[in-house]
């Protein structure tokens, strides 16, 4: 199971987890900001439980490349 958790409010937009995992984010016309798909909210935490271990590695490179350091990977 890997779960991913993205703090959107703090999210400047940067755009660098669209790039590096488009299968599991997008950033939003609204506002700018990243959106975690098909993740539940939490307040202002949204997280998602996948059981496909194939998105952990792009995942956590955007993680990585966050420069505001909002999203968060584990593998368990």
């Amino acid at each position: 199971m890997v779960i991913i958790t993205l703090q959107r409010d703090k999210c400047i937009g940067c755009n660098y987890c669209y790039e590096l995992a488009p299968e599991r984010f997008r950033m939003s016309k609204k506002d700018g900001k990243s959106v975690l798909l098909k993740s539940l909210d939490k307040k202002g935490f949204h997280t998602l439980k996948d059981p496909d271990h194939s998105i952990a590695d792009n995942c956590e490179r955007a993680a990585k490349a966050c420069p505001v350091n909002i999203i968060t990977v584990k593998e368990i």
